[in-house]
């Protein structure tokens, strides 16, 4: 395992068998963690994104551990690069999560602590659907700009807490978020960050989804933000 230091939080490679697929992902786990968040993305990211490590490091920070994983390969990713065959492929992607959340399930440095996940893009639809698999393990749901138009008519099936976000430019998102917002039966909020869009680049933009995504896990993993003590 290669590990490294970021903000006082020791990060490690680990290797997730996903059927004959080793997928590969960074876990950090923060002293007296009280949950943890497996954070998954869609095309065109991967867990070195820069905005992918700054939401880890402000979970991190509010006692939540991480696992970033990559959901496909580094063969598979150029592959895709050539032919995006594999970026919409939402059946395996969501495969790939189950997996993941039952490794973590019963990973014995993980298995003690709540679970909620933050998907991003298409990464967002499959974490929806593996949550309907799921319901039991996963407590909580944050989707960032999600492409819940590839998660088909599941939402009405969801038992786990969801919270929506997207950026107020981003209207064809915000547009199909609006739909799935409405079929969810469970507790839900919908947050459009004013003047954003899909990557969330604007000026304290990332910081309002961290802090959302903050609260949201801390009320649904059983835990009071430090703001509403």
């Amino acid at each position: 395992m290669n590990i490294s230091m970021t903000n006082r939080v020791e990060e490690k490679t680990v290797m997730i068998p996903s059927g004959r697929t080793m997928l590969e992902g960074t876990l950090g786990i923060p002293e007296n963690a009280i949950g943890i968040i497996l954070i998954v993305q869609g095309t065109g990211s991967n867990r070195y994104s820069p905005r992918n490590r700054y939401l880890a490091s402000e979970l991190q920070q509010e006692g939540l551990a991480t696992l970033m994983m990559d959901l496909l390969t580094p063969t598979e990713e150029a592959y895709d690069m050539r032919t995006g065959n594999l970026r919409y492929n939402v059946d395996l992607l969501t495969r790939r999560v189950i997996d993941v959340i039952d490794w973590i399930d019963e990973n014995e440095h993980a298995m003690h602590l709540s679970i909620g996940i933050l998907g991003g893009g298409v990464g967002a639809a499959a974490a929806m659907i593996a949550s309907v698999e799921r319901p039991e393990i996963i407590k909580a749901l944050v989707s960032k700009s999600g492409r819940t138009d590839l998660a088909g008519d599941i939402f009405s099936r969801i038992e786990t807490p969801t919270l929506l976000i997207v950026g107020g430019f981003d209207y064809t998102v915000m547009d199909i978020n609006g739909h799935a917002y409405e079929s969810l039966n469970v507790d839900k909020k919908f947050v459009v960050v004013p003047e954003a869009t899909q990557l969330f680049e604007e000026p304290g933009a990332l910081e309002e989804v961290a802090s959302q995504a903050v609260r949201w896990f801390h009320q649904y993993l059983g835990i009071p933000w430090k703001a509403q003590r």
